[in-house]
């Protein structure tokens, strides 16, 4: 079977990287012929670029454009290590078409396949310019293929109504639709979409062996150490984390730069945070797939919230397993218990669920 995926896999988030990595790999150890759709618009191909103004109030007139080129300049120099750290996974382990720039150019020149899989992550979050991006919900698949989409993330609660119409049409052309988590069947209830269902995130569709494997068996940090991955700098988890330390008297290593770190690892790609994560004494973090992983390599860990409107993905994934305690609003609420003998046990469950889903989906395909 030809499989074409489109996803943000290409967007320097090791998240997004280790799905996109989990779908393809999965879906070619059941025998299948699987590329990612290298679709990069202009949304998404500015990171990193030295001389490209970030924030769209410093591109109104040549001089603030200049102004703040200048004054980032320093920090998007450093920032290189962690581009080309990406792009050698990317080069490495991801097999991807020719690159596409436009859902209008893919329409005319469509990469062939039997099924067209759209996700996984945050592919349909309408906070984003991918949420209202038509390509990512395959309308430049033929008519006569398979349109299916696997985890996809809403990663909101409510749906814009503004959108609401455009995308309950591009839905209804799918022939199979799951989300990566429960709120996004509530999503696709207000679309008008009934007969969607909830599976996990590609990342668990692998074997611990598999995930432990491109790790890499030696630590990259020799010390005892917990891990932070905090997107929002916030106190919370520094004063989390700050206690932590002091209990397990361990260094805090953190992949984003923070000022109470010891060790700081804002070069980290995908590789390096799986291996991060593997011999961390603690995670903590307000990340879905640093949650992902920590239950992965059965590690202790918390998730703290995040100030956008995001949370919905790691609440719905801990609530699943019943693990809702590891959400916490501050250090009084630390769980220090973690029984990976019955979290296992309905993570077999639900990763059996998303796998029969898969079967659906490509026995439909041979008939």
């Amino acid at each position: 079977m030809v499989i074409k995926i489109i996803t943000c896999h290409d967007v320097y988030n090791v998240g997004a990287s280790l799905q996109a990595y989990a779908l393809m790999t999965y879906l070619e150890e059941l025998g299948n012929d699987v590329r990612i759709i290298d679709y990069k618009p202009n949304y998404l191909s500015h990171h990193y670029q030295l001389f490209y103004a970030d924030n769209p109030a410093y591109r109104k007139n040549v001089f603030t454009k200049i102004i703040y080129i200048i004054a980032k300049l320093p920090v998007k120099i450093r920032q290189q290590k962690r581009r080309y750290v990406f792009d050698a996974f990317t080069g490495k382990y991801l097999r991807v078409t020719r690159r596409y720039k436009s859902n209008e150019e893919l329409k005319k020149n469509c990469p062939p396949a039997d099924i067209y899989i759209a996700g996984s992550d945050q592919i349909w979050n309408p906070i984003f310019e991918n949420g209202k991006d038509p390509a990512f919900f395959l309308d430049f698949a033929p008519s006569t293929s398979i349109r299916a989409s696997y985890a996809a993330s809403f990663a909101v609660k409510k749906f814009p109504g503004e959108l609401a119409d455009k995308t309950s049409k591009l839905l209804s052309k799918f022939d199979f639709i799951s989300v990566r988590e429960n709120t996004g069947l509530g999503v696709l209830t207000q679309l008008g979409i009934t007969d969607g269902c909830e599976v996990m995130d590609p990342v668990f569709l692998l074997s611990v062996d598999h995930w432990l494997k491109l790790a890499g068996a030696n630590a990259i940090v020799k010390e005892k150490y917990i891990l932070v991955y905090d997107f929002d700098r916030s106190e919370t988890v520094r004063t989390i984390a700050q206690r932590i330390a002091r209990e397990k008297q361990s260094k805090i290593v953190t992949i984003f730069k923070a000022d109470y770190s010891d060790i700081n690892y804002i070069s980290a790609g995908p590789l390096e945070f799986l291996n991060l994560i593997r011999n961390a004494e603690y995670i903590i973090s307000n990340s879905f797939h640093a949650t992902a992983f920590s239950l992965i390599f059965e590690k202790k860990f918390c998730v703290v919230g995040r100030r956008e409107e995001v949370n919905s993905r790691m609440i719905d994934l801990l609530n699943k397993i019943n693990l809702g305690d590891a959400y916490v609003s501050s250090d009084e609420c630390i769980p220090n218990i973690v029984d990976y003998e019955k979290i296992n046990k309905q993570l077999k469950l639900h990763i059996k669920f998303s796998k029969d889903f898969l079967k659906e989906i490509l026995e439909s395909g041979e008939k």
